[in-house]
């Protein structure tokens, strides 16, 4: 049910319609960035232990990706009341976990700062290249001030907002540091076997193969280099990925989006009634 307050005088949230975040987050090439995110974000093995020993991935990944794409659309278009109690509620779960290095032994937490960067790095990261790619109009200006933005929903998880990238310059800064760490060990394994095939009722699996096939192997064609070669598949020609990018956005891009966000949880229509229809996601990106 959509927040009913006079049009335009609603609470503007964290990031407000003028920001970046705000039209690219409204994007629906954003499911796409996301499976992408998951790819990468399997391949620091602390991070992704954290992930299989707390939960059922194969289970529950559906759960988690839907969890993950109510944070975001709250934090981008909730109050700001919303967001900031969506933020402490992933802080304190996060503050209960830990997982086991099956080596060493060692027993960590998850609110390790070291791990919570990597996440909000390879999510973020994704998010602005895949729309980027795929045509999403962001000029180099407007993808610095989107990565400037996110050390706002950085601090919704527990980060210190000036220890995370800020730029694509930082950005690339830090995936250079970070690089030595990752691996494709047996959990992103487990997590690419899941995401090439997932398992789905039988009703559903000509929809996979139609179109969560399509989807996976497109986010997995767009990982950086040093990705395919640590899950050990050739990398596409960047050619061709570039053209399933825009092709697929230019797909998506053409269903109204007066559908597209009436599927729930209907973070933007619940925005757009608050604050009135300028607040409505610029079709062809940032003013």
């Amino acid at each position: 049910m959509a927040e009913v307050t006079p049009a335009g005088t609603g609470d503007p949230g964290l990031f407000t319609p003028a920001s970046v975040t705000w039209q690219m987050h409204g994007d629906p090439m954003m499911w796409v960035a996301g499976v992408r995110a998951l790819y990468l974000q399997a391949l620091h093995p602390r991070a992704v232990r954290g992930v299989t020993q707390n939960s059922d991935f194969r289970r529950d990944a559906w759960g988690r990706l839907m969890r993950t794409a109510s944070f975001v659309g709250t934090t981008t278009y909730g109050t700001t009341e919303a967001a900031e109690r969506a933020g402490a509620r992933v802080r304190r779960i996060h503050r209960t976990l830990t997982a086991t290095d099956p080596v060493s032994g060692e027993r960590y937490a998850l609110d390790d700062p070291a791990l919570l960067l990597w996440v909000h790095c390879a999510e973020i990261d994704s998010y602005l290249h895949v729309l980027r790619r795929s045509g999403f109009p962001l000029t180099d200006a407007q993808a610095d001030r989107y990565l400037g933005e996110h050390r706002v929903s950085a601090r919704l998880v527990g980060l210190d907002p000036d220890a995370v990238p800020g730029s694509r310059a930082e950005m690339a800064t830090y995936f250079a540091r970070v690089r030595p760490d990752l691996a494709a060990g047996p959990e992103a394994r487990e997590v690419d076997d899941f995401l090439r095939r997932p398992p789905v009722h039988p009703l559903l699996a000509p929809a996979r193969e139609l179109l969560w096939r399509h989807v996976a192997r497109l986010a997995y064609a767009s990982l950086p280099p040093y990705a395919h070669e640590l899950y050990g598949r050739p990398a596409p020609a960047p050619a061709t990925v570039t053209r399933g990018l825009r092709a697929t956005g230019a797909v998506l891009r053409a269903i109204p989006a007066s559908l597209r966000w009436r599927l729930p949880p209907r973070h933007i229509l619940r925005a757009m009634a608050r604050l009135g229809p300028g607040a409505r996601p610029a079709r062809h990106g940032p003013r």
